[in-house]
């Protein structure tokens, strides 16, 4: 059992979700981790205790409250945390992905500035999506949210969906949506994505204004950049491995204006998520088809590697695998 320190919250664990950050930790691909170390960083939970000064300034939390977590934690001193980037904090440290112990395990201590309180009502396991709903809110801060925009996602796993589904709310015409994987196309249409396709060349259009790739992978990547309009912008959200790089034309780069931007983690956005989430901004139920007991955490990685199911979660106070969906 944690204990709380000066200004940390005990928490009882509800869900964590699993995504593509914590294969990266557990095969040492991801920079920075320091080992051993409990994963999980999409996570709510219940409050059971209060450090020494958390109710001592602007918070008012209560043993028994419903919270989500962020995970993100910064120094506030380097040149980043300065000047309003505390996302790329040189000493960044994310619960359960750097060097503080995650979510993974029945009972977690977080700082209570990253904790933020849920609606009685909201449902607090799917109310674990609020972590990746925040990055997704993120990767719309830095694009440009125009009325009318022509929008294109490679990759429906979560990112994508969650890229998708605030599509509309950033100002999107249309949202097409790009997936090998069929039956990812199915939640896609259950989350209210209009356009989806195996491929892009299956579409109606050949250019878009936005195109975002949620999968890290570098054949979708390149194909992404190609299917850029003049003066459009190109993100790169999926998380690619470190060591790989990606072929495009510098010469159209230049010649058509195109914007290429990147998005790490949540800055400033994890409010916004909790707030978008408790008003129904995403079709979560649709989104989370299995739980997992923390006994069964190698089978929940194995069938995340297979790209099997939706959104998967570890829930640690559980006694019995589920099937959702």
């Amino acid at each position: 059992m944690p204990t709380p320190g000066y200004k940390e919250i005990l928490i009882e664990t509800a869900a964590v979700g699993i995504c593509g950050t914590d294969t990266h930790v557990l095969d040492g691909e991801f920079e920075g981790t320091v080992f051993p170390l409990v994963p999980g960083h999409e996570a709510t939970g219940k409050i059971v205790a209060l450090g020494e000064d958390v109710n001592s300034g602007v918070f008012d939390f209560k043993v028994g409250d419903h919270v989500a977590v962020n995970p993100s934690t910064t120094c506030g001193e380097c040149e980043f945390c300065q000047n309003g980037h505390q996302n790329l904090c040189r000493f960044w440290n994310g619960l359960g992905v750097v060097a503080s112990d995650g979510a993974s395990q029945q009972f977690f201590t977080a700082p209570a500035a990253n904790v933020y309180k849920l609606k009685p009502e909201t449902d607090i396991y799917e109310a674990a999506l609020i972590e990746p709903l925040a990055c997704a809110i993120r990767g719309w801060d830095v694009l440009p949210r125009r009325l009318g925009d022509h929008v294109l996602i490679y990759g429906a796993g979560t990112m994508g969906l969650l890229m998708g589904q605030l599509a509309s709310r950033a100002g999107a015409s249309t949202v097409t949506i790009v997936d090998l994987n069929e039956d990812r196309l199915k939640v896609a249409e259950e989350c209210g994505i209009q356009l989806r396709y195996t491929s892009a060349d299956q579409a109606e259009r050949e250019q878009w204004d936005v195109v975002i790739d949620c999968t890290g992978n570098i054949r979708a990547i390149e194909d992404g950049l190609t299917r850029v309009k003049p003066a459009g912008f190109f993100q790169d959200f999926g998380v690619a491995p470190a060591d790989r790089t990606a072929q495009f034309s510098p010469f159209r780069v230049y010649r058509d204006e195109i914007s290429i931007v990147g998005t790490m983690a949540v800055l400033n956005s994890f409010g916004r998520a909790v707030e978008l989430f408790e008003g129904g901004a995403i079709n979560a139920k649709a989104m989370i088809s299995h739980s997992f007991t923390l006994d069964d955490y190698e089978e929940a990685l194995e069938l995340f590697r297979q790209g099997s199911g939706r959104k998967l979660q570890i829930r640690p106070n559980d006694t019995q695998s589920r099937v959702l969906l």
